[in-house]
Formats: structure tokens, C-alpha cells, sequence
């Protein structure tokens, strides 16, 4: 990464790893199911995160958060989240929840697809 990449004034984001949290941290097999965070971890993705946090401000990125979400419990989906990482011992190593894809050095996303050029994202399209 160099200097180039982030506009002026927000070369703090330069460190910043974004994570999808369902489906990547959290297992989310019954999709929105009632609304709550009720999968349990997938596998490796506490150990990873804790040790990525050593090196990387680490941001959750998930619809879950977002502020027209409905209340769960009382609860929002930012609040959610957060509580269930708390449970699993590692909110401390979250610098942020966002419903908004934030400035990063990459992004870990099991829906995502990497760009390399437009034919071959065509063909995967095709795929879907």
C-alpha cells in the first residue's frame, strides 16, 4: 500500500482491515432467522481476528447495522453484534461496527469477488 491510496487527511485509515461479520465471524446458516446473532463462530475466525488486531485496526462491516434496521430485542444491530463479540472475548479487538463499507487495505467478505478484469467478471457473473 502506499501513500497514494488514501485521499489527504485520512492516511489513519490506512491500517484498517474490514471483515464481513456474517458468514465470515459469525455462522449465520439461518440467515436472518429472527433477527439476533445466534451462530456460533466459524471456525479460526476468533483466533484470526485476535491475532490480526495486533497489527490491524480492525472494523466489522454488516447490514446489521444499519440505523433503519428494527429493533431486536430492544436492542439495535450494531448492539447486537457487539454483543455477541463481547461474549466471545473479542470486542476489544474491534475498532468499529459499520453498516457502511469503510476505507481499508482489503476486505474479508464471503460474498465477495475479486476484480481483475471485466471478462472474467462477466464469466463468474454468468455463474450466479
Amino acid at each position: 500500500m502506499n501513500a497514494f491510496d488514501f485521499p489527504p487527511g485520512f492516511a489513519d485509515e490506512a491500517n484498517n482491515l474490514a471483515i464481513d461479520f456474517d458468514g465470515v465471524i459469525h455462522d449465520a446458516n439461518l440467515g436472518f432467522h429472527d433477527g439476533t446473532c445466534y451462530g456460533e463462530p466459524i471456525p479460526g475466525s476468533i483466533e484470526a481476528i485476535k491475532e490480526l488486531a495486533l497489527k490491524y485496526r480492525i472494523v466489522i462491516f454488516t447490514a446489521k447495522a444499519k440505523p433503519n434496521r428494527p429493533l431486536i430485542n430492544g436492542l439495535t444491530g450494531t448492539q447486537l453484534v457487539q454483543e455477541w463479540l463481547n461474549k466471545y472475548g473479542i470486542l476489544d479487538c474491534i475498532a468499529e461496527v459499520t453498516s457502511e463499507k469503510p476505507r481499508a487495505i482489503a476486505y474479508i467478505d464471503d460474498n465477495g469477488f475479486r476484480f481483475v478484469q471485466w471478462v472474467q467478471t462477466m464469466q463468474f457473473i454468468d455463474t450466479l
